[in-house]
Formats: C-alpha cells, sequence, structure tokens
C-alpha cells in the first residue's frame, strides 16, 4: 500500500497509523534545547549563568570586576556567541550543526519582535532593550559561525580579516556598547584588540583546528615562508614553520599595540576588564615565544601560575585604583 501523510494529533503517520520517519523526534541539542519553562527573565538570567560556569575560557568572562548591575548582561551575550560558536565547532554537533544555527538564528529574529522562548533570548531581549545594543553585531556573529562551516582556506591575511570582521569585532563593539561607549574612535581601537584576540586564538589552535581541516594562516604567509599545507597537518616544527610563526606573533602583537589606547580611554567600569583581557592575549604569545614557537608539543594555554603573574602586572599597572582582594578572587 503506497504511503500517504495523515496528520493525527500533530504527529506524521502512515495509512496504517504508524508514524513515519519524518516522525520520529530528533534527540534533543544540548544548550539549543533547555528544559521546559515557563522561563522567567530572572531564570533565564540564572540559565546563561549556568551556561557560562559550565565553560571554561583563557579570557575572564564577565569578572568581578564588571559593575555587578552589567554582569548579567554581559553573560547573555556570552551564552548567546559561545553557543553558536559551539554549534560551529564543538564535536557533539557534527551533523547537525546546520540545523542548529537554523534554529539558533530564527530565535534571534523572534527575539528582536519579543517571541523569545529560549532562556538565552529572553535574556538576551532584556539586555538589548535595557542597555540599547545595536542588532547588527549579533548577525555578523552568526554570519561567520556559518563561513566557519564552509570556508576552510583564507588566500590572504586580507580575506582572513573579512572573517575576524565578523567573528570577532562585533565583540568588541558590543562590550563597549553594553557600557555605554558608542565613540567610533574607541570601536577602532577595540576592533584592533578583538582582531588580535582572534589570531591568537588561531595560533594556539594550529594543531587542533589542522585536525579538522581547518587552516587560518594565510596562504600567501604559507607561500612566502616556504611552508606546505602537508608540513603545517604533520604537527612538525621545521626551521621555516618557526620563522612563519614568529612573523604570525609580530603581526598580532602590533595589532594589541594598536588597540592599547583603549584601556586608557575607557572608565573604572571597563577599564580592569580589558586590560586583564589584553594581558592574557599577550601572554598567550609570550608563552609562543617562549616554547620556541613550537606549539605543538604543547598547546599554549593560561594556567593558574600564569593567572597569578597576570594579576601582579595589572595589579601594577592600575595600582591606584585597584581592590587587591579583588584581584585575587578573580579565577576562583
Amino acid at each position: 500500500m503506497m504511503i500517504r501523510q495523515i496528520i493525527r494529533g500533530g504527529r506524521d503517520v502512515d495509512a496504517d497509523g504508524v508514524p513515519t520517519l519524518a516522525a520520529v523526534p530528533k534527540p534533543p541539542i544540548r544548550w539549543l534545547d533547555p528544559p521546559p519553562g515557563p522561563w522567567t527573565v530572572a531564570r533565564a538570567y540564572d540559565y546563561c549563568e549556568e551556561f557560562a560556569r559550565a565553560h571554561t575560557e583563557s579570557y575572564p568572562v564577565a569578572s568581578r570586576f564588571v559593575p555587578p548591575e552589567l554582569r548579567p548582561h554581559l553573560v547573555a551575550l556570552y551564552a548567546f556567541a559561545r553557543s553558536a560558536d559551539d554549534f560551529a565547532d564543538e564535536p557533539e554537533y557534527e551533523g547537525r550543526r546546520a540545523e542548529a544555527l537554523d534554529r539558533w538564528e530564527e530565535a534571534l529574529h523572534r527575539c528582536f519582535h519579543g517571541e523569545a522562548e529560549h532562556p538565552v533570548f529572553i535574556a538576551l531581549s532584556d539586555t538589548i532593550e535595557k542597555r540599547d545594543l545595536p542588532v547588527p553585531p549579533l548577525h555578523d556573529m552568526l554570519t561567520a559561525f556559518r563561513m566557519d562551516m564552509e570556508v576552510r582556506r583564507y588566500a590572504t591575511f586580507q580575506a582572513l580579516r573579512g572573517y575576524t570582521v565578523r567573528s570577532a569585532d562585533p565583540v568588541g563593539r558590543l562590550l563597549l556598547a553594553l557600557f555605554g561607549y558608542r565613540d567610533p574612535m574607541l570601536v577602532r581601537y577595540a576592533d584592533e584588540i578583538s582582531t588580535a584576540l582572534q589570531l591568537t586564538n588561531f595560533w594556539q589552535d594550529i594543531a587542533a583546528d589542522a585536525a579538522r581541516d581547518h587552516i587560518y594562516i594565510p596562504a600567501e604567509d604559507l607561500h612566502h615562508f616556504g611552508v606546505t599545507e602537508a608540513e603545517v597537518k604533520a604537527l612538525k616544527l621545521t626551521p621555516a614553520m618557526k620563522n612563519l610563526l614568529r612573523f604570525e606573533v609580530a603581526r598580532t602583537r602590533a595589532l594589541y599595540e594598536r588597540g592599547r589606547p583603549l584601556l586608557d580611554k575607557v572608565g573604572g567600569d571597563l577599564k580592569m576588564e580589558l586590560t586583564l583581557i589584553w594581558l592574557v592575549g599577550n601572554t598567550l604569545l609570550d608563552k609562543i615565544e617562549a616554547a620556541d614557537f613550537d606549539i605543538f608539543a604543547r598547546r599554549p594555554s593560561i594556567r593558574r601560575r600564569d593567572q597569578a603573574l597576570i594579576l601582579a602586572r595589572a595589579a601594577k599597572e592600575w595600582a591606584s585604583h585597584l581592590d587587591r582582594t579583588r584581584l585575587r578572587a578573580l579565577w576562583r
């Protein structure tokens, strides 16, 4: 008997009332399919906090130096962006990446129209309204995550910059807007730091990215230094590879320095958070250099001893207005 679609009680069944394959529910996707509501705004922010605690980052996320009234909003932004990043990158989402990003984008559109149902977007909607956040950077990030699923090579640094404009720069711009900074000059500095942080992450994770057939080193740089893709994937530090990494680290440091004036131009509400982020990024570059650029033997990362040194450097730089007890508690 030919199977025909019949809708019975909201389920797809064949002529004999047996559920078809289309009707078999897919397993829930972690963080995309939250527990059932109802979700109040307060509960939604708690959910974002839970998400943040479940993720480990090299960079401080809404540290104790963020004013308490802004912390929930910063965590909501983090939950939105990091979730989408996970959908595009993490192994557990393999085979369902496009589906997850499609649903995330649809939820973002519904959020803008006051129809948010997912707790991340209930919190995000509240944050956008209360802090008057721009909408384009949120769309740009989703565009970047889709690019990451489709684009695995970049011919030039300019092409790579076209990716970081969407993946990294929106983060800095949203951070400034969240704290009430709208000066275009500050945005330019934030873009430099944001891109530097993204590039630092690329050089830190060359081995892991190569394993999933992603090479973020521009092809023009590989060619200039005489490094082949096969050599990158072999995870072996050759003299040519060392020279290439030395160049990329120097280029990234220049971006950090071009963005550094931002640290002096924002107020105390954001100054310490940015200083810590800036120091963490530069410390990762220090560790790459200290390892003689052998990022294959051991992935450069921020460890407890590094945290102490970063806090000490931050305290020295801003000693005149820092609470050292809060400094020591930052990463606890």
